[in-house]
């Protein structure tokens, strides 16, 4: 059994990509992010031929772009393709998310 160190490779704000650097497949992957307090313009995007999940552990984001409205704990959200949405904290604590993607139809390298 493998398992992988996420939630500590992030120092501070920012993202950890857990991939086929570590995994040796390209079939899935997750990516740990931190929002700062306030912190906004973080842009979401899955990219040509991916889809992603995106999934609040902790906290309250207000998403734009190709998705509009708010988002809390617990709740996801399904992103496809060149869809963009950009999230922004809105709490006055770090913020919390995970994003699962792989490849949709199609979509292998």
């Amino acid at each position: 059994m493998n398992v992988y160190e996420v939630r500590n490779n992030v120092k501070g704000a920012g993202e950890y990509i857990l991939g086929a650097k570590q995994t040796g497949s390209h079939a899935s992957y997750l990516v740990y992010g931190v929002l700062k307090p306030r912190e906004k313009g973080r842009e979401l995007k899955a990219g040509k031929g991916h889809e992603e999940l995106f999934l609040v552990i902790k906290g309250r984001f207000k998403v734009t772009g190709h998705c509009e409205g708010e988002i809390g704990e617990g709740q996801a959200i399904h992103l496809k393709g060149e869809e963009i949405c950009v999230v922004e904290n809105l709490t006055d604590v770090e913020a919390i998310y995970v994003l699962a993607g792989g490849h949709s139809d199609g979509g292998h390298h």
